[in-house]
């Protein structure tokens, strides 16, 4: 039996070589994928689409489902007064961790947690209140770097390849706000006991 190993040679494991035409159906479907992430935030505000897909994922990701770095993020509604859940992605940097907004300044958690003092809730599993710190702009561009590498949902909402130069994350840090997170109470509170 022949095999392809990738470069067209004969290799032992019967795989045809992925050539240009993978590359290219590769290539097209991450562009298709983009552009939806895109259409669920035109205008960089959530569909309604989006904003059920949120709510799944955010009970999900309470529940701990799926790796450490995805939770949900309770915030306190500015006007409303409610308390809203979300997903988040959760960046890890130099041995801390981080809360970045894919949608910019005008995306309604920032505001919330700006209202709020920066108090909030991240639930993956267990209930962990924390307080979010915003980052000063200039030292932002290496934690938009992470975020990227470990976000894919996100690459299509930061004009930026996740591989540019340092320089180039600095060029769009004052437009995407940063939140280092803070544990305020013991992490070992199971989600359905006390405040669960």
């Amino acid at each position: 039996m022949t095999r392809w190993d990738g470069t067209g040679q004969a290799a032992p494991w019967g795989r045809p070589p992925l050539g240009r035409l993978a590359a290219l159906v590769h290539t097209l479907g991450v562009k298709v994928y983009d552009d939806y992430l895109r259409w669920l935030y035109r205008g960089r505000r959530p569909s309604w689409f989006a904003r059920l897909q949120n709510r799944v994922s955010a009970v999900a990701f309470a529940a701990g489902m799926w790796p450490a770095r995805v939770a949900a993020l309770e915030v306190r509604g500015r006007r409303s007064g409610r308390v809203i859940s979300f997903p988040v992605v959760i960046a890890d940097f130099q041995g801390e961790r981080y809360l970045v907004a894919m949608l910019g300044e005008r995306a309604n958690w920032v505001r919330n947690a700006r209202a709020a003092g920066g108090r909030a809730v991240l639930r993956h599993g267990r209930r962990e209140t924390v307080c979010l710190d915003e980052v000063p702009v200039d030292e932002r561009a290496p934690i938009l770097r992470r975020y990227l590498a470990v976000a894919p949902g996100a690459r299509p909402h930061i004009p930026i390849d996740r591989t540019a130069p340092i320089e180039e994350f600095e060029r769009i840090a004052a437009g995407v706000p940063v939140f280092h997170i803070t544990t305020t109470e013991p992490t070992n509170v199971p989600v359905d006991g006390p405040g669960g």
